[in-house]
């Protein structure tokens, strides 16, 4: 829950999920989301379990959950090495690993190798978001100004039909299936394991 988190502690700002975007993710999961590895004192999705950042880190903890919402960092935690890179690695394998069913609000970005292999490569579907400029609630407060990048809703899980029907309203939605095993963008195919699966030495967590 702490998209935009500053690398400096004392400067940092919690930017959290816009209520209609959680209740959206609560009905989803049919009234209750299991666990937010990204929590903070001031968030409110109210999973049964929370990971409250920086105290306790996200990646290395178990996400063995049956669902899972997370509102990632979107910078550099330079006191774990870790990136957003790290967080969709993490959604990826905890659906293919676990069948964990995981939503995750990023930032666009599809020009990344992490959008090529954890979103493209990995997951079933993603909601691009109408929002122009998306409205965290900044230390739990509406700040009044939106985010300065466009965001997305992604989903590793199983029901792709019920994710076109509750975010078609909040954008467009992709099915993005028919897309794995395959480096996007290069002409070059492999499959998801081959690439994901190679040693990196600056990652936390896993499963």
């Amino acid at each position: 829950m702490t998209a935009g988190r500053s690398n400096t502690e004392s400067l940092s700002q919690h930017w959290c999920t816009p209520p209609k975007y959680v209740d959206t993710i609560r009905r989803f999961f049919d009234g209750a989301i299991a666990l937010d590895p990204c929590s903070n004192r001031h968030a409110i999705v109210g999973a049964t379990v929370e990971y409250s950042l920086p105290e306790i880190d996200g990646l290395a903890a178990s996400w063995n959950h049956p669902t899972v919402f997370v509102n990632p960092p979107y910078g550099r935690d330079c006191e774990r090495g870790t990136t957003i890179r790290d967080w969709l690695r993490k959604c990826a394998r905890s659906h293919s690993q676990h069948g964990v069913e995981v939503l995750a609000l990023v930032p666009v970005a599809t020009n990344t190798r992490h959008w090529k292999q954890y979103v493209f490569g990995a997951a079933t579907a993603v909601a691009f978001l109408y929002d122009t400029r998306l409205r965290f609630l900044v230390n739990g407060k509406d700040g009044g100004k939106g985010a300065p990048m466009s965001c997305a809703m992604v989903y590793w899980g199983s029901q792709y039909k019920r994710f076109e029907d509750t975010f078609i309203r909040f954008g467009a939605v992709v099915d993005v299936r028919h897309l794995h095993g395959k480096l996007v963008g290069t002409g070059e195919h492999r499959t998801l394991f081959e690439r994901v699966e190679k040693p990196n030495p600056v990652r936390v967590g896993g499963s």
